[in-house]
């Protein structure tokens, strides 16, 4: 799990690195085949997808994509669509004024820098307009098998109630030190499977902490357990 000694061979790294296989070994359990849920046939309907999912669910993105799509097949089409129909297609999703420039933008550059084909490197994918960190490393690992471990609000979550980072760490500092502790080769189904967790079972209210394989190292389990400990 170690093999360059990153977390050194001190008890402290020995214990970082052992919470990490029981993390790994108890999704593997819980979420053998979790996959992503979003709805797409293409690179191209992928990378506008997740555009469309920050901060609302997969579900709802998949509700709308289908007319999206069939009105939209490809970047050229998007890139030339007017914006009040683009918004129209998509207005159940929050903040779809927004989303609806952003899909247009990332349109325009893929077909008139890229030649309508979604780049496959992170600096190329995050110079078109919508595309962040966390949605370039979604695209580079679906579409092209990068591995690459995107951070959202269920893998930041989950990553710091498990104590694989710290509670103050930002969404870049989470993925680098999530990097060092999950083999390579383990980054993209180890995504989905942090998401799974988090979106059915660690979710950010009402988890269900009575399922969850983890309370013994929980962090927001932690406290409870102390406080009792010290008044037993």
């Amino acid at each position: 799990m170690d093999p360059e000694g990153i977390y050194g061979r001190n008890d402290r790294g020995r214990q970082i690195m052992r919470r990490a296989d029981r993390v790994l070994e108890g999704l593997d359990q819980l979420f053998p085949d979790a996959r992503c849920e979003l709805d797409h046939q293409d690179n191209y309907e992928l990378a506008v997808a997740v555009v469309l999912s920050a901060q609302t669910t997969d579900a709802s993105v998949n509700r709308v994509t289908p007319a999206l799509f069939e009105r939209f097949p490809d970047p050229a089409s998007l890139a030339s669509g007017e914006l009040p129909e683009i918004e129209r297609l998509i207005a159940s999703l929050g903040l779809y004024r927004n989303k609806a420039k952003s899909i247009k933008g990332m349109a325009e550059g893929i077909h008139e820098r890229f030649d309508d084909k979604v780049p496959d490197n992170m600096e190329d994918l995050v110079s078109l307009p919508g595309v962040g960190r966390k949605c370039a490393n979604v695209i580079l690992a679906e579409c092209y098998g990068v591995p690459a471990l995107a951070v959202d609000t269920h893998v930041e979550r989950v990553s710091k109630r498990l104590g694989l980072a710290d509670k103050t760490d930002s969404v870049l500092t989470v993925e680098k030190k999530l990097c060092k502790k999950i083999p390579k080769y383990r980054w993209i189904k180890t995504h989905h499977q942090m998401i799974f967790f988090g979106r059915y079972l660690c979710r950010a209210r009402n988890p269900e902490c009575d399922r969850c394989p983890f309370t013994d190292i929980c962090k927001e389990t932690e406290r409870p357990r102390l406080k009792q400990a010290k008044e037993d």
